[in-house]
């Protein structure tokens, strides 16, 4: 015997009181073992549901604004990656860690193993399109915990990555006005460009999904035309070029580690970094028409081509060395600029640091716009202090501004320790890296261990989801220690990798809530069937 779900719902509550996984369609039933199976045809037969319907289905009651189409979708996740962005901020760190070889050679495996991540959460993604991506996924395949801690792990990687993206802007633009103007990038001064950064951020982003989309598209082309300008003047205007055994076999170590393994290990951070952030496909999803199917699509093109362009422009910034150890210790702060310099004059430098400036600039937007929708979506289930506020969406533009000011507020608390220590921004990227990826690996591994009873979405990867899906989270696990380790020797105040500390400090934070209020307020879905109207008619301002 099994009951119709409304009246299941009604006796036993919701799957969040449940503790297990629900897996939710119109013709669900609820077995005596407590588990919600679909008992029509499987979803990828036919897409017979409208976006709003099937997210009514999941438990939410559609308040954002679905104007982003399949290219746009495919646009923010390919503008977060933004190799104009990571490859470029992260190029001296890959300079002194293992130098043309490791930056090479790692960023094809790197890539090999990040487009196995994307594919495993590409798959859950089509089964469970909400904004609140990941923790929604953890939580209807695991339980409240698991959904809860993956949660507060991917608000960390991705208020993380809007302080590296947008602090790496910061210094791209130092470096031009110190071409410019003689302008000294000190720690202060390049806070106050990052700040203002992080301001415009929050004010285009107060706008609309519509004008981030429009932005993410233009972004796109931005990106490839960048790459290629300036893979092609680096190419054609200087008179020497290093050969190919010094771009794919020159190996540099300068970060006082005697292991030249250790060195390898830790120089992946370059590629590993620049591949994060493909989940603001994910959590776009709500404002996205056919997000069943353009979410999946938006993660997995969005690697592929970042890693194409990643790898055509780091090839084109190693060639064009002129002087390595000028280019490390260059006085504009910033190893790419001392590149274009030496092989194009000012005038040249100029030019293509602008254009890179831009490209960043586009970055960081989108990532903005990803992690303010994390927070509204894990305010609108109770998980965040003040969950009240960060929850409002803007009854005219459709979108959740608190949490906007929320996410670049708490981005540039995390900037601070670049005023004292010279590795903070390594330590920075770290977070994002440590942060985001293991939120990445938790609905695959969840997605493994109920494999019987997981209902894939129209896009999925068919008989290989479960050995994809163990690659790609033995890869987040050597990656999620790996970047828990030291960076440079020796081990000071100064050198001290501080992403760590920001690991056990979020999750010490998400247990402490947990046990204050988050063991009660935290509910996904946030409403019930016969209160969801009224909760939200109240949330729009």
């Amino acid at each position: 015997m099994s009951l119709p779900l409304p009246r299941a719902r009604a006796l036993l509550g919701t799957p969040a009181d449940w503790h297990e996984p629900a897996y939710l369609a119109s013709t669900s039933s609820l077995t005596p073992g407590g588990f919600v199976f679909r008992s029509g045809p499987p979803r990828h037969t036919a897409r017979v549901r409208s976006d709003d319907a099937y997210l009514r289905e999941l438990g939410y009651e559609p308040v954002l604004t679905r104007r982003m189409g399949s290219f746009g979708n495919f646009a923010i996740s390919f503008s977060v990656i933004s190799v104009l962005s990571g490859c470029m901020t992260l190029y001296g760190f890959g300079l002194t860690t293992g130098g043309p070889a490791v930056m090479m050679w790692g960023w094809l495996a790197v890539g090999v193993m990040v487009m196995f991540v994307g594919g495993g959460l590409a798959e859950v993604t089509s089964a469970y399109p909400t904004s609140g991506a990941l923790y929604f996924q953890a939580e209807q395949l695991g339980g409240r915990k698991y959904g809860w801690y993956t949660g507060w792990l991917n608000l960390l990687g991705l208020l993380g990555a809007i302080a590296g993206i947008d602090y790496g802007a910061a210094l791209f633009a130092g470096a031009f006005l110190n071409l410019q103007f003689g302008f000294e990038p000190t720690e202060g001064k390049t806070m106050v460009i990052y700040l203002a950064i992080l301001a415009l951020h929050a004010g285009l982003n107060l706008f609309g999904v519509r004008l981030v989309s429009i932005l993410n598209s233009i972004s796109v082309w931005w990106h490839l035309a960048g790459v290629a300008v300036i893979v092609g003047a680096l190419a054609i205007v200087p008179a020497h070029h290093q050969d190919a055994s010094f771009v794919f076999g020159k190996f540099v170590n300068d970060t006082g580690w005697s292991s030249s393994l250790y060195v390898v290990l830790v120089g992946l951070l370059l590629a590993q970094y620049t591949f994060s952030g493909y989940d603001a496909s994910a959590h776009l999803s709500e404002e996205t028409t056919n997000a069943q199917v353009s979410a999946s699509r938006g993660i997995i093109r969005a690697i592929g081509w970042s890693w194409v362009a990643g790898f055509v422009l780091l090839a084109g910034l190693t060639f064009a060395i002129q002087d390595y150890a000028a280019t490390q210790a260059t006085a504009t702060g910033v190893p790419p600029a001392q590149i274009f310099l030496d092989a194009l004059g000012p005038a040249g430098a100029k030019a293509l640091l602008l254009v890179v400036i831009v490209a960043q600039l586009f970055c960081g937007n989108a990532e903005t716009a990803a992690a303010s929708r994390m927070v509204f979506a894990f305010s609108r289930d109770g998980a965040l202090p003040g969950s009240g506020l960060w929850r409002r969406v803007h009854s005219r533009t459709g979108t959740p501004r608190n949490a906007v000011w929320l996410a670049v507020g708490v981005a540039a608390l995390l900037a601070v320790p670049s005023l004292y220590s010279p590795t903070a921004y390594a330590a920075i990227t770290s977070i994002n890296v440590i942060g985001i990826t293991p939120a990445y690996a938790i609905p695959i591994y969840l997605r493994i261990k109920h494999r019987n009873r997981f209902a894939p979405g129209p896009w999925n990867l068919g008989r290989w989801g479960v050995s994809i899906g163990c690659i790609a989270v033995a890869w987040v696990a050597f990656v999620t220690v790996l970047f828990c380790l030291p960076q440079a020797a020796p081990v000071t105040v100064e050198s001290f990798n501080y992403a760590p500390v920001a690991l056990i400090a979020v999750l010490l934070l998400a247990w402490l809530w947990w046990r204050v209020a988050g063991e009660r307020t935290y509910d996904v879905p946030a409403h019930h069937v016969d209160r969801s109207m009224d909760r939200f008619d109240q949330e729009i301002v």
